[in-house]
């Protein structure tokens, strides 16, 4: 490709273009989880089979996996690359999976998917550290999660009004014709990193990058409890279906039920974007992580009274309050994990993802394994899980970021950059 100077995006072009990366994750997902009954079907499956969560999972692990490739290799050739590559693998993943004869091999396909797709989800972080420092990191990564919350709020509803016409494998098909979208879309871009600032990809910066990453307490607490997280959303997202069907009977609603309660994520999202610079980022995260444990405290207390199976009305208020704590958690700490590493972004944010990934993958399949028909286990799990994400945070985050506010502002980097 010939050498040509670009002028950055837009800062509302750049959100926009980091959030449809970012939004090639939940679009793998959630479009496709009102066709869980039909696979089980089609596949000879027992009704409430959770065989079919390993769908999710499957797509978690591969995602965790091909986060150690593609950071440190964007470390040394760039951003732009290594997002094309990954946006390859899942086109043809996804028409790999679309095609394929067993379920058995829809989950292999599947975890080649997920390694696709980690090259939009952690390069996106590593672009946006590139570009933004501190509380404004911060909140451009909570517009960002504010705008591919939309994904999983409107997927299942799309997901399964196409099935209404169609058979549900044409649900795969479409996240890979939407990463040929996001790859031409991304021929705007400035490369993010500039070339004084490569490294090499020898053994020994490797280890060193590595090295760095695993001995800031400040990374590894809000790498617990980014793990953590992620365990709660594998966990609801793999076993949301099975529980809105087997616990309260309402699976054709399951579309409606699953997109509104994702509107508490977006809000939560949107308050975070609006408040953070304003509060600062630490402050945030200290007041979300206290709000977790009562929101997570509240279901588990809901679950005991109603012996596993409330009303549809109180799990959902429950849900809506454990949310936007999500919502809120997961860019921040992203953002507070990452700032002292601005010279490793891409090891960093590789090494971060994969252990938060793949550690929240098995977490969730562990609450959607555990599942009894009622919503005890994954109350249970959440509770724990929301425990031991508040103590990281405090106990190693907190205690090892520099000062109450994170770092200052700074604006966009207008870096011409080679194509």
């Amino acid at each position: 490709m010939s050498s040509s100077v670009r002028r950055p995006l837009a800062p509302r072009e750049f959100v926009g273009l980091m959030a449809s990366c970012m939004g090639m994750v939940a679009l793998s997902i959630d479009l496709m989880l009102p066709a869980f009954p039909d696979m089980r079907e089609e596949f000879g499956l027992a009704p409430d089979s959770t065989a079919t969560a390993w769908i999710v999972t499957a797509f978690f692990l591969g995602l965790a996996s091909g986060q150690l490739v593609y950071g440190p290799l964007s470390d040394r050739f760039g951003r732009k690359p290594l997002l094309y590559t990954g946006l390859g693998i899942m086109f043809v993943a996804a028409t790999a999976a679309a095609l394929a004869p067993s379920l058995a091999t829809v989950i292999v396909c599947r975890v080649l998917w997920g390694i696709g797709a980690a090259a939009p989800r952690s390069l996106a972080l590593a672009m946006v550290r590139d570009t933004f420092e501190g509380d404004m990191m911060a909140r451009t990564m909570s517009l960002i999660m504010a705008t591919f919350v939309l994904v999983p709020v409107l997927a299942p509803s799309v997901g399964a009004g196409i099935m209404l016409v169609l058979p549900w494998r044409a649900l795969l098909w479409i996240p890979g014709v939407a990463a040929l979208g996001v790859m031409l879309w991304a021929r705007r871009l400035p490369e993010t990193l500039p070339l004084d600032r490569r490294r090499s990809t020898s053994p020994a910066a490797l280890l060193a990058a590595a090295r760095e990453v695993v001995r800031s307490p400040q990374t590894v607490g809000f790498g617990i409890a980014l793990t953590c997280i992620f365990g709660i959303m594998t966990g609801y997202v793999g076993g949301s279906e099975l529980i809105i069907d087997e616990v309260f009977h309402r699976e054709d609603q399951f579309p409606l039920i699953f997109g509104a309660l994702a509107l508490f994520m977006a809000a939560g999202s949107f308050f975070n974007a609006r408040f953070v610079v304003r509060i600062g980022l630490l402050r945030v995260l200290r007041f979300a992580s206290y709000y977790l444990v009562g929101a997570a405290s509240l279901m588990a207390i809901v679950a005991v009274v109603t012996h596993g199976r409330p009303p549809l009305l109180l799990f959902a208020v429950s849900m809506a309050a454990l949310l936007p704590a999500v919502a809120v958690i997961m860019p921040n700490a992203n953002t507070a994990a990452m700032l002292p590493l601005p010279h490793v972004a891409g090891t960093a944010a590789a090494i971060l993802g994969t252990v938060s990934t793949a550690g929240g993958a098995l977490l969730g399949s562990v609450l959607d394994g555990r599942f009894d028909g009622t919503i005890g286990p994954f109350a249970q799990g959440v509770l724990v899980f929301g425990l031991i994400a508040a103590a990281s945070i405090s106990v190693l985050g907190l205690r090892g970021a520099p000062g109450g506010r994170g770092a200052d502002v700074v604006a966009v980097r207008a870096i011409p950059a080679e194509d």
